[in-house]
């Protein structure tokens, strides 16, 4: 099993802890007046400084205090043993106050730190200069106040969090709803005209022998029936809100671009002609494709071909990921086996079908395929 791989500071921070580091100049120049034993301390000090503040964006609890507790006394040792300029380290300190999400534990350690600068400030205050004074009062002030901006903005960050889920939650129900609504109508629709077009099968299968002539009338009828049936199917497909291809494209494009994967479109997006429900099976199919590929791919190129001829519409997703991995049977498929069957069995409401292969240059190739359904004429449709 490989090892995880070491990170100095979580990756979700970006180089926003590095640029801190910068101030740990500071101290270190503060120590150059000193040498021996004492150097060495010094030193010592501000290294057992910068692992706190590393485990500080690592840790969370009575850790994450334990560490910040830590921090302060470095910096009182700091500041009262060498320089009284080593108070301005309290910008870390101040910084991660503001993180403390529990108010109680906010206000506690915001006491403590205010008593930390408070008592430093008053060591010192026979010791310096009224310019002195002036200069360094307003830095305690900021440091001070910086815990109150730190944790506004965590705040934020959390209550934009949560937003975001109440959204998707939303959008699950709207979904669920949505799908419940259309399983009833199905049914109310449906289910009786079905029924009926199953019993005259059955009687056409008996009649077949006995009654050619009859069993050709019952045959004319069931036509009639599945054509009332088709047309119910359209009615409703007609009320839902069906997606475009040209409307998903648009998403997956936004959806590659948060995950960074480049995204080439080839083909009439439009797809003129194609009916609505033939493009809403599509779209929800590219829509699977597109997660697929964001989920497992590990590409950072992604590319769509659209091709239209007069019998049937094909889409080809096509990524420089890492592949598929080959099944048993000696075809292939992706980790989530329930995805790719969801859209199989979409396609198969309108003929359609899917081919999933390793691309020509590696990565994965998805293919859907689709009839276009024209006219017959006679009120009827084909193929």
């Amino acid at each position: 099993m490989a090892s995880k791989q070491f990170r100095f500071f979580p990756q979700k921070f970006g180089f926003f802890p590095y640029i801190w580091l910068i101030y740990l100049v500071f101290p270190i120049l503060n120590l150059q007046g000193y040498s021996g034993v004492k150097l060495m301390a010094g030193y010592g000090l501000v290294l057992l400084f910068l692992v706190t503040y590393r485990q500080l964006y690592w840790t969370e609890g009575r850790t994450y205090t334990a560490w910040m507790g830590v921090q302060l006394l470095i910096i009182v040792v700091l500041t009262v043993v060498y320089s009284p300029y080593n108070m301005y380290m309290g910008f870390f300190s101040s910084n991660f106050i503001g993180w403390y999400t529990d108010t109680r534990q906010f206000r506690r350690a915001l006491a403590v730190f205010t008593a930390v600068l408070a008592g430093l400030g008053l060591f010192y205050l026979p010791q310096v200069y009224g310019p002195d004074i002036l200069f360094m009062l307003p830095f305690a002030i900021m440091m001070l106040i910086t815990p109150f901006g730190i944790r506004s903005i965590n705040r934020r960050r959390v209550l934009e969090k949560e937003l975001d889920q109440a959204n998707e939650q939303i959008k699950e129900m709207i979904k669920r709803e949505e799908r419940m609504r259309i399983a009833r109508d199905l049914h109310d629709t449906m289910g009786h005209t079905l029924s009926l077009i199953t019993l005259k099968s059955q009687l056409v299968e008996k009649l077949v022998v006995k009654n050619p002539e009859r069993a050709q009338a019952e045959a004319r009828e069931i036509q009639r029936t599945s054509r009332a049936a088709l047309r119910q199917v359209r009615e409703l497909v007609s009320e839902m809100r069906a997606v475009s291809v040209a409307e998903e494209l648009a998403e997956a494009a936004e959806m590659l671009r948060s995950a960074e994967i480049a995204l080439e479109v080839e083909g009439d997006a439009a797809l003129p002609g194609v009916s609505d429900l033939t493009q809403n099976i599509l779209s929800l199919c590219i829509k699977e494709g597109i997660t697929n590929i964001v989920k497992h791919s590990r590409a950072d190129q992604c590319r769509i071909s659209i091709v239209m001829t007069p019998g049937e519409v094909q889409i080809t997703l096509e990524d420089n990921g890492i592949g598929v991995e080959a099944s048993g049977s000696g075809g292939t498929e992706r980790r989530d086996g329930n995805g790719m069957k969801g859209m199989g069995e979409r396609l198969a409401l309108i003929d359609g079908s899917l081919t999933l292969a390793p691309g020509p240059g590696g990565g994965t190739r998805l293919t859907v395929v689709t009839p276009r359904v024209v006219k017959d004429g006679k009120g009827g449709e084909t193929a």
